[in-house]
């Protein structure tokens, strides 16, 4: 979306769209009653619909009866839903904090440590070492904060709540079949407030798509056993299309002949020759590597600050998580990795 809160129109709509607004709300909230909230079903009523569902995807009785015995919607969720802060964190700070020295220093430890089974699945999937161990250490330290929610209430409370009840019935679903098939116990699915889970940090969806029984034991632990952890993370960067004979992208300068937003706002895909010819050069002004590839313009703070050159891993590492700075954050830690190699 693109951000114009500078614009002086823009304050001017906004105010206007305010108003509009609290006016409808004043006209809705009288002519209905009782009120939007309390159209929402009881917690107990919408489990007995759910329950209903969940039965006739094959969820066993047992198994859905034992995930929700005591089961009551978590206010905390709610809290953190209604309260995600705006993102308003720049590049450098960003990057600061999330492939600190520290965490650098941990990731090669990692590759080190964990080189043997790292390389096989490496091979086994064609995804570099490198990136399985950045995506580990920036989504949860290396398996250190998974979190402490139970996933089944998380996602129950989220299910019903309402304003985005369809995604987390879903994925609510998603998580009983996965305790259905024996990978895990409702009381040990543990993960974020908003469920997601494990060491991959995956949504139950993702989950049943792309993790991976690496160890033969017949069960997907993306929680505690880290052969499947790497191997999970891997087979999820296969699938859609991960390539190992090229790397995620470069940090470039751009000239001021350019233009960069437009060109970054468009995703204008050029070769690698192209962007030479139109004097886009690497940090240290060094000519841009000569291979036939393929790339787009990345401005990653709103078309000003820093310019990145992306490739095809690039837009993989997004479908992952769509945020330009998480991007950026795997592949520079990636990159501090592999000068260690």
């Amino acid at each position: 979306m693109t951000n114009c809160r500078n614009s002086e129109y823009n304050k001017y709509w906004s105010n206007y769209c305010s108003k509009i607004i609290f006016i409808c709300i004043c006209v809705f909230s009288t002519a209905v009653s009782p009120s939007f909230a309390s159209t929402i079903p009881s917690f107990e009523a919408w489990q007995a619909e759910l329950r209903t569902e969940a039965l006739s995807k094959g969820i066993s009785p047992d198994v859905f009866d034992n995930a929700f015995v005591g089961l009551q919607p978590l206010k905390r969720v709610i809290e953190l839903d209604r309260s995600q802060p705006e993102f308003t964190m720049t590049l450098d700070t960003y990057l600061s904090k999330v492939v600190s020295k520290t965490r650098v220093k941990n990731a090669r430890q990692k590759l080190t440590e964990h080189k043997k089974i790292l390389d096989e699945v490496s091979k086994k999937f064609g995804v570099q070492s490198r990136f399985i161990v950045a995506l580990w250490g920036i989504e949860t330290n290396f398996g250190q904060h998974t979190g402490g929610f139970p996933v089944i209430a998380a996602l129950a409370t989220l299910a019903h709540d309402g304003r985005r009840s369809s995604y987390f019935r879903g994925e609510l679903l998603n998580a009983l079949q996965i305790i259905e098939e024996g990978h895990i116990t409702s009381k040990n699915m543990k993960g974020s407030w908003a469920g997601a889970m494990g060491q991959s940090q995956f949504m139950p969806s993702s989950f049943l798509s792309y993790a991976y029984d690496y160890n033969g034991d017949g069960r997907r632990d993306i929680w505690n056993t880290r052969n499947d952890v790497f191997a999970s993370i891997a087979n999820y960067l296969a699938s859609v299309g991960w390539r190992d004979d090229i790397t995620w992208g470069r940090e470039v300068i751009i000239p001021s002949t350019l233009n960069a937003k437009n060109l970054s706002e468009k995703k204008t895909v050029k070769q690698m020759a192209e962007w030479q010819t139109l004097g886009v050069r690497l940090t240290d002004r060094s000519d841009l590597p000569k291979r036939d590839l393929k790339s787009r313009l990345v401005l990653p703070e709103r078309g000003q600050g820093r310019a990145f050159l992306a490739y095809e891993n690039y837009n993989n590492i997004l479908k992952w998580n769509r945020s330009n700075f998480f991007a950026i954050a795997v592949g520079s830690l990636a990159d501090q990795i592999r000068a260690y190699e």
